[in-house]
């Protein structure tokens, strides 16, 4: 029970705060739910106007059986709901569906005789009652009806289908105009407030009332409190609207969810959960996803400090962690040295610098949580992932993730930067841009531990994503880049203890990095020969790149003949470049150990970083001090 306990934290903590430009969190006893029209009423019940709103989402007061219901018979909402509820004449008008305005006229008149009666609501159950709900749409243009005076199913008309007939959702080709939500603004003299969603009044006279209604008392097992009102059914709608997944549930009468177990259905016995503590916690929870989830399908992670406050996203690459610091106040956090020559170290100090951003707004015990969710069935979800930690251990496994995998990132022409990726950009590189979603969701599950754990990256994973980089052939080229510096990133968390530099390391003799820097060399120089000679073409180091990772010291031999050609070409009109050229390879093939070179086993990612670095030496970026994403304005 920790992380609803943990949720409910969060809701109290957080309840009442301005959040500007954001979604607020749900009141309880309330849910969420897509209108469709909006009529206006006068504080006695009289119908004013109605316009249409396309599928806005509404905080509308709920029972805990409307709030998750399903079924033939689902519940109705005490106040704002389908036509199919409040309107008293769809049945008369051709509705296609049963009609429960019994029901809903019921619950409406048992909260408006109440001690917690509210002047709105009593405004609409007098309008309801009136029974001419369908006919005043009609005439105001929002319903349409045959020549019978029926509701349409169907749009048999010319010309486009009306709006509403756009927003609703077809079933066997056809748009039930009772399944229009409705939600309610009331007009009263001297309130500003007409909508009923946006009265707070009326928010906590519903949640009294229905507070009131419970009868099932027991122990909580989340706060330790005995006596409390206990909650059968829990919320849906976590995820999204049409979210029909619950993560606590056990009313099932007639399958095997308890049976043999328990002698009921209310999932009681196994655990008591308070009404008000559930409603918190799932809505908090609803209002965290919509605010800062990480999303893949039906894959959520989210994480989030239980005091509000903001926290670095554990998914997002370094270059999105840098401009979310930006945004945080920094005036007592002192900033980088400039013109610092190692771009390992300047990014080092731009990392500590975003995290100290973060950390000036945390208290180094306060609570940081990873909840990841996931359903296999449409009316079950899971917890795939949960984890506690204090804010300093989370910012100093997450600035460990963000040290050991950096590497030169190029996503693009405006896009380029030094960190590590993120996990979706892993997954990619791992196994391709069009990866099956459950490959994805896997790996970026496998992922959560080596960030938030600190564990190691996984070895298939790594030697995945070197297999592609070193499979140039195929794909595109900027594709090609980006799966590049993962690689190199990836290969350098792995063996993060090798200390690998981002800049060209002259002094490392290893055979692999050796390989790489050679590979490299023999690029650049065909590239400047076909340049010079205006072709356009790949050249032979690109196009035996995989052979090369393979078998590299008999595919030198044949790149090396291929590179006579170009040699011819540089001699007669790029002397002084083949020459210092020349005098590089010269260098690499005397740092080989031994007969090194002259092994033919398969090379190691390694080869990567020291291609990478020496194609970087020789071409080196040009500076765009327009451009804030480049790893040119990191370093400068």
């Amino acid at each position: 029970m920790s992380w609803i306990h943990k949720l409910y934290e969060t809701y109290e903590q957080c309840q009442g705060r301005d959040m500007a430009g954001e979604t607020g969190l749900l009141p309880v006893s309330h849910a969420q739910q897509q209108a469709h029209i909006e009529i206006a009423l006068d504080v006695q019940g009289g119908f004013k106007t109605a316009r249409l709103v396309n599928k806005v989402e509404t905080y509308i007061p709920a029972t805990e059986q409307s709030a998750g219901r399903v079924g033939t018979k689902p519940p109705p909402h005490p106040l704002c709901d389908k036509l199919q509820y409040c309107a008293l004449d769809y049945p008369l008008r051709g509705g296609k569906k049963p009609s429960f305005f019994k029901e809903y006229e019921g619950l409406l008149n048992a909260w408006c005789d109440s001690e917690f009666a509210h002047p709105k609501a009593q405004a609409v159950l007098r309008y309801v009652r009136g029974g001419t709900l369908i006919t005043d749409l009609v005439n105001a243009g929002i319903l349409h009806v045959d020549a019978n005076d029926n509701l349409l199913t169907r749009w048999t008309g010319t010309g486009q289908a009306p709006e509403l007939f756009r927003m609703l959702t077809p079933k066997a080709g056809e748009r039930d105009q009772g399944d229009s939500f409705v939600r309610w603004q009331v007009w009263e003299q001297g309130n500003p407030c007409t909508a009923v969603w946006e009265d707070t009044s009326l928010q906590k006279a519903w949640a009294r009332f229905d507070a009131s209604t419970k009868t099932l008392k027991g122990l909580c097992m989340v706060t330790g409190s005995d006596q409390t009102a206990l909650a059968v059914n829990h919320p849906k709608r976590i995820r999204h609207a049409g979210d029909g997944a619950k993560l606590i549930s056990a009313n099932d009468s007639s399958g095997y969810t308890f049976r043999g177990r328990f002698t009921d259905d209310t999932g009681l016995q196994a655990c008591g959960v308070g009404y008000e503590i559930t409603q918190k916690a799932h809505n908090a929870l609803r209002w965290l996803i919509h605010r800062q989830a990480y999303r893949n399908d039906d894959q959520v992670i989210v994480t989030w400090a239980v005091g509000g406050k903001d926290v670095p996203d554990p998914f997002q690459d370094s270059l999105t962690l840098f401009l979310s610091a930006e945004e945080i106040s920094q005036a007592d956090i002192p900033s980088p040295p400039t013109n610092v020559g190692d771009v390992g170290q300047t990014f080092s100090l731009r990392l500590n610098r975003a995290i100290a951003g973060y950390r000036a707004k945390l208290a180094p015990t306060d609570d940081v949580v990873v909840l990841g969710l996931d359903s296999a069935t449409p009316g079950r979800m899971a917890i795939s992932f949960y984890r506690e930690l204090k804010s300093s251990d989370f910012f100093e496994r997450l600035q460990t993730w963000h040290r050991q995998s950096a590497w030169m990132q190029n996503f693009g022409a405006n896009r380029q930067f030094i960190g590590a990726p993120s996990p979706r950009d892993v997954a990619e590189a791992a196994f391709g841009r069009r990866v099956d979603e459950r490959l994805r969701k896997s790996t970026v599950e496998r992922l959560l531990p080596c960030i938030i754990d600190g564990q190691l990256l996984p070895r298939d994973l790594m030697n995945s994503a070197v297999r592609r980089a070193s499979n140039r052939v195929g794909m595109p080229h900027w594709e090609w880049e980006k799966t590049l510096g993962i690689a190199c990133a990836l290969f350098n968390s792995y063996f993060h203890e090798r200390n690998y530099q981002m800049t060209l390391e002259t002094d490392r003799t290893s055979r692999d990095y050796l390989y790489g820097r050679l590979l490299a060399v023999a690029e650049h120089l065909e590239g400047r020969a076909l340049y010079v000679g205006g072709e356009k073409r790949d050249t032979t180091a690109a196009k035996l790149m995989q052979r090369f990772a393979d078998r590299p010291a008999s595919t030198w031999r044949t790149i090396e003949l291929a590179l006579t050609p170009a040699k011819s070409r540089l001699r007669a009109k790029r002397p002084g470049f083949l020459h210092d050229l020349e005098t590089l390879h010269d260098g690499i093939m005397a740092s080989f150990q031994g007969d090194d070179f002259l092994d033919d086993k398969k090379l190691t990612g390694e080869f990567l970083l020291g291609y990478h670095c020496q194609r970087r030496e020789l071409n080196p970026p040009k500076v765009d001090a327009t451009a804030s994403t480049t790893e040119e304005a990191f370093v400068n």
